[in-house]
Formats: structure tokens, C-alpha cells, sequence
């Protein structure tokens, strides 16, 4: 394998979304993952529709670079391989309940005591404190943080986000912590634990919401789809469709003035700086709409990126695609040939030396336990 994680072999024993995504991330980089499930398979492997012939593609998403053993983790021999494999393995990262590993003598203390040199992650949903007996859902996690009640219309209910965000932000994390844990590793030969949980994803993800809580003593709250401190900064009907706009700073919303025609408005005392946007934004909002419903959203997207102006349309997903398209992003790869050749999104990050790899097709369940089982008890 090539990649900047070429050498490192990572035992995941995660399931569902944010350890197998973070696993991918790493193959992605090169590193040999060796995705173990149970005998009926990681949970997402039957979360349909939809589907690309019989696979969900939930599953499809988030294991393609890996390699699948099933092993029975209450049959003695099989614990005995899990255990083999640990023992040579650079990285581990499961996501059972904090604990959940011992009884298989999987847990941290006990691989390091025939791997000093392994990186240990473990993702939970509350941390292995006080909060291990909770279950950890990224739908629960979403609700629990705030995040919730900060989303949705300000006289209506709360709302989840569209995907299990937070999920997605713990696998990263991880990704993070493995990556600095080897880099130790590397300089000083010592292993450790890293672990995540999905709150303190969650609470530093919310950024400038918990600092409003932290720093400030503020509970911020729901406002739909506006910004609470800058204007405008939030979708603004046109002669078609909603245009985001996001004027984040004085200059940009000078310049949205002049292609709007309203240079008078950015010069307005109430409107010249954004505190004082923020503040007026009810009167300031008319004036906006009144000017922008004189074209459609696509003209004005056009006109006001070429002058600086942060915009875009709100589209459905295929649209998003079609758009990092037309910017030559080439959002989407394949992977593996022939039949088993499956279409996934490119990896996030660009290495002009060590590029992303994409060699390995989602596995089938087991698809590589007879080679495995043969590697690990020679």
C-alpha cells in the first residue's frame, strides 16, 4: 500500500459510523485496516434502503480500504486470534461500552502488556467515567449537547441535524488523536490510550455557542437559519429561490451593496459596521430582499461571487456534487474493478507527495478471514 500511513496496521474493532469512518480515513492514508465483525456483521451492513444491489449504502460509505474477518468473540479460538491480532497490530480502536473489551482481554491494559508500543483508541458516547452506563447515539448526543434545541424554526421544535454530525466529529477526532499518538509513538517507543467521546466532540464543536455558555454566561438560542452575531449571514429570497449570503465582515457587505445597487446602505451609520447590522437586522432585512427578488438566485450567485461576495444556492445533495464537479474537486472515486468496482467520495485532504489510495472495495463479511486466520496463527 502507498500513502503516508504505508506500514501501519490498524485492528478495528468498531462498528457502525464513527469508528469505521475514522478506520477509513486511515486506509485512505495508507495503513492496512483490518475490519473484525461479528458473525452477522457490522450493524450498518442491514441499515437499508437504500441500496447498490443488496449492500447498504450506509455500509458502502464508510469501509471501503479494508480487509474483513467475522470472528465469534465467545468462542475461545476466535478470542485467541482477536488477541494475535491486537498483539501485532500499531493501532486498535473499538467503540463497545468503556469495559466491554476486558472480559475479551482486548482492553488497553491488557494488549499493551504484549504491545508496549500500541495506540489504543476507544470512542464512547459519554466518556468511561460516570457516564459508561449510558448509551452513546449520535441522535441522544445531538439532543443531550444542545445542539437541538439550537436548530430548527425559533417558535418551532427542535430539530436533529441532517446526518449523525457528531458521530462524524468523533471519527475525526480519533483520527487526530491515533495520528499524534503515533508521532509519540514513533519518538519515544511508548503506546497509549487515546479516547473520544461524542459529548466533548459535541460541546467543542459547537464553537462559538458554547463560548457564548463558557465565556459569557449566555444560553444561546433557536433562530432558525440566522446567525446570532452576524448579518447577513443566512438565506435571503431572491425572484426564485432562497440565496445563501454570507457577509461576514464590513468589506463584503460593501460590495454587496454595489452589486445590488445600494451603495447608500453600506455608508448608512446603522448597517456600516456589523454590530450595528446585527443589531438592525429587522430593518435592514427588507431592504435586502427588496433588491434581490429583482433576479434569481442563479444570477445572483453569479454576480456576487465574481465580486467577492460569499453566496450559493440551497440545492439537494446531488446538486452539491454536480458543484464540486464544476469546481474540479472530482468528488467522486472508485473503487476496486469489475463488478466489485463501487463509487465513494474522495477522501477530504489533497498530498501533493503521498496521495489518498483507493485500492480496496467495501469488503464482504469475512471476505478476507480464511487469509487472516492463516496470517495470525502462523
Amino acid at each position: 500500500m502507498a500513502g503516508p500511513l504505508a506500514g501501519v496496521l490498524v485492528a478495528d474493532f468498531s462498528r457502525i459510523l464513527a469508528g469505521p469512518y475514522a478506520t477509513m480515513l486511515l486506509a485512505d492514508m495508507g495503513a492496512e485496516v483490518v475490519k473484525v465483525e461479528g458473525p452477522q456483521g457490522d450493524d450498518t451492513r442491514t441499515w437499508m434502503p437504500p441500496t447498490r444491489g443488496e449492500t447498504s449504502t450506509y455500509y458502502l460509505g464508510i469501509n471501503r480500504g479494508k480487509r474483513s474477518i467475522a470472528l465469534d468473540l465467545r468462542d475461545p479460538d476466535d478470542v485467541a486470534v482477536a488477541q494475535e491480532l491486537a498483539r501485532r497490530a500499531d493501532v486498535v480502536i473499538e467503540n463497545l461500552r468503556p469495559g466491554g473489551m476486558r472480559k475479551y482481554g482486548l482492553d488497553f491494559d491488557t494488549v499493551k502488556e504484549a504491545n508496549a508500543g500500541v495506540v489504543y483508541a476507544s470512542i464512547s458516547g459519554f466518556g468511561s467515567g460516570k457516564g459508561a452506563h449510558v448509551p452513546g447515539y449520535d441522535l441522544m448526543v445531538q439532543a443531550i449537547s444542545g445542539l437541538m434545541d439550537l436548530t430548527g424554526d425559533p417558535d418551532g421544535e427542535p430539530f436533529r441535524a441532517g446526518i449523525s454530525v457528531f458521530d462524524v466529529m468523533a471519527g475525526n477526532h480519533a483520527v487526530i488523536g491515533i495520528l499524534a499518538a503515533l508521532r509519540h509513538r514513533d519518538a519515544t517507543g511508548e503506546g497509549q490510550h487515546v479516547e473520544l467521546n461524542l459529548l466533548s466532540s459535541a460541546l467543542t464543536g459547537l464553537v462559538n455557542h458554547s463560548s457564548a455558555w463558557v465565556a459569557g454566561g449566555v444560553v444561546p438560542h433557536r433562530m432558525g437559519n440566522a446567525h446570532p452575531s452576524v448579518f447577513p449571514y443566512e438565506p435571503l429570497a431572491t425572484a426564485d429561490d432562497d440565496l445563501i449570503i454570507a457577509a461576514a465582515n464590513d468589506g463584503q457587505f460593501r460590495k454587496l451593496c454595489d452589486v445590488l445597487g445600494i451603495p447608500e446602505v453600506a455608508a448608512d451609520e446603522r448597517y456600516a459596521r456589523n454590530a450595528s447590522r446585527t443589531e438592525n437586522r429587522e430593518e435592514l432585512r427588507p431592504i435586502l430582499v427588496g433588491k434581490l427578488k429583482e433576479k434569481s438566485a442563479v444570477e445572483w450567485f453569479e454576480l456576487l461571487v465574481d465580486a467577492g461576495v460569499p453566496c450559493g444556492p440551497i440545492q439537494s445533495i446531488d446538486g452539491g456534487f454536480a458543484m464540486a464537479e464544476r469546481f474540479g474537486l472530482d468528488p467522486v472515486v472508485e473503487v476496486g474493478e469489475g463488478d466489485r468496482a463501487v463509487p465513494t467520495t474522495r477522501h477530504p485532504i489533497r498530498f501533493s507527495a503521498t496521495p489518498a489510495v483507493y485500492e480496496l472495495p467495501p469488503p464482504d463479511l469475512d471476505e478476507h478471514g480464511e487469509e487472516l486466520r492463516a496470517w495470525l496463527t502462523t
